[in-house]
């Protein structure tokens, strides 16, 4: 029988759901793999934004082959004309950050943004989750359950984390939620928001 290729690669203009995934470092960011494939599968343009504590755990060419898309792990690259980060923020249909540790919580519950996943989430109109993973004694710190309050009240959602055996020995809350629910969570915010582009760029500079 003839062998047929399914055609993943629609432009993020055509209106097809683009979603933006970071990947930080926690042992679950091995889980990014089967996220990109389920995501694929559903029919989504995939780009996935890595820190450089996730690229000790799964390595960028894992998610390129997977994705089919340049993986983004730095702030400046000479070959790219554009900037990077706000052409991902203005396209993105929503913004997942899988696993999503301590550190990039911090950050983003304080406005920093020195990495392209930080600086995307504070470009973007499009919604954000966030599927936390860690250690159950440092998710339950007064410091990360305010961040992690910041952020809802400013829209971010929140993925779990669920009940299970962490890296670090203990049986507890902290692992990283299923892809499933990640997936279902991820559509769900896609059906909520529209094209996920709220604001209109201008072409040029004055």
């Amino acid at each position: 029988m003839p062998e047929t290729r399914r055609n993943h690669k629609p432009s993020p203009a055509s209106g097809a759901r683009h979603v933006v995934l970071g990947v930080t470092g926690s042992i679950g960011a091995y889980k990014a793999a089967d996220l990109v494939r389920r995501l694929r599968e559903r029919d989504c343009i995939v780009t996935c934004v890595m820190t450089h504590e996730a690229c000790e755990f799964i390595t960028p060419l894992t998610l390129q082959v997977l994705s089919e898309r340049r993986v983004v792990t730095d702030l400046f690259n000479r070959e790219e004309t554009g900037i990077v980060h706000t052409t991902l923020a203005d396209e993105a249909s929503v913004v997942l950050i899988a696993p999503a540790t301590a550190q990039v919580i911090a950050k983003l519950a304080h406005g920093l943004a020195d990495d392209p996943i930080t600086c995307i989430a504070l470009a973007t109109r499009a919604p954000i989750l966030l599927a936390p993973a860690m250690n159950v004694h440092m998710l339950d710190h007064p410091a990360t359950q305010e961040n992690l309050s910041t952020l809802r009240q400013r829209g971010c959602r929140t993925i779990g984390p669920q009940h299970g055996s962490l890296a670090c020995g203990y049986d507890a809350v902290g692992h990283l939620s299923e892809v499933e629910e990640i997936v279902e969570a991820t559509f769900g915010a896609l059906a909520g928001s529209g094209s996920g582009r709220q604001a209109t760029r201008r072409h040029g500079r004055s």
